[in-house]
């Protein structure tokens, strides 16, 4: 594969269902908060400046959640962009309720699920939220009413997309028989695969396939690791590599590595132009495999 060929790959965007066309590597709006996802930002106007920065690279796909500070994330993006301009589209997630840094509790009853969309549209600044997410599926409540709400703010206009986030291939195909799946949010990496089958369904049917904790890499980012081997005769860094092995991996891949730092933005953005050739991304797929199978 050339050069030229590999990075019009890489470069490549997405046409997802009930939504609309965007590039591939887009950012993810976690960090921007303060420590443990909790509160504000050490910096509140850094984090703007970061957001901001991420549009002027081309970035036109924003994941955030309600739980992320919680409200901080999205109110940081609707100060730092609105009013959203060049197609900019924000997926954010509904589900997870906070008590304190580091701590997540899902809550999936249908009145919450609603009173949360209907905040993240005031936080936002919109009318219609462009993706809402599950961020998990509450076992405490029935799983066809979580999804039946979800169906309904979608039918009231209030949300254009639908996905779920931590599912298994049976969740997506039972949420399937409520509303069009847009797309699906599961922890993949280099070194975490489990959720191999969720992104081969994803691809077999057309969903965006967002990899949280994208870059994480472990062992095999260490010194002399294949990762890190990779990334010097690249020219890169181990983080780019990363990414640029899951937008090779496959076509609805859609990676949104998160930071509160321009620097670390900047790196995380020139993924898009590293050049992974046969051999080497054939390498990086064994001892990925090679590590989920030890």
């Amino acid at each position: 594969m050339s050069q030229d060929a590999n990075h019009q790959e890489l470069s490549a965007t997405i046409d997802l269902k009930d939504l609309g066309t965007v590039h591939r590597l887009g950012f993810g709006a976690m960090r921007i908060v303060g420590d443990g996802v909790w509160g504000e930002p050490a910096d509140r106007q850094a984090a703007i400046a970061v957001v901001r920065r991420a549009v002027e690279l081309g970035v036109d796909f924003i994941d955030t959640a309600d739980s992320y500070g919680p409200n901080v994330s999205e109110e940081i993006l609707a100060e730092a962009l609105h009013p959203y301009k060049g197609g900019l589209k924000i997926g954010t997630k509904v589900g997870f309720t906070r008590t304190g840094p580091h701590q997540w509790i899902a809550v999936g009853r249908p009145e919450y699920l609603r009173q949360q969309t209907e905040l993240s549209l005031r936080k936002l600044k919109v009318d219609t939220l462009d993706l809402l997410q599950l961020h998990r599926i509450d076992p405490k409540v029935d799983a066809e009413e979580q999804f039946g709400v979800l169906r309904e703010l979608q039918d009231e206009g209030k949300v254009k997309a639908l996905g779920l986030s931590q599912v298994s291939v049976a969740e997506l195909e039972a949420a399937g028989r409520h509303f069009t799946v847009s797309t699906v949010q599961n922890r993949y990496n280099l070194t975490d695969r489990s959720s191999e089958d969720v992104l081969e369904y994803a691809e077999a049917h057309g969903i965006g396939f967002i990899p949280w904790a994208p870059i994480s890499a472990g062992e095999l980012a260490q010194p002399g690791g294949p990762l890190d081997e990779a990334a010097k005769r690249l020219g890169g860094t181990t983080s780019q590599v990363a990414l640029a092995w899951l937008l090779r991996r496959s076509p609805v891949m859609m990676p949104i590595p998160g930071t509160g730092s321009v620097k670390h933005l900047e790196e995380n953005m020139a993924a898009a132009g590293i050049s992974l050739d046969d051999a080497t991304y054939a390498e990086l797929e064994e001892a990925s495999s090679a590590l989920a199978e030890a």
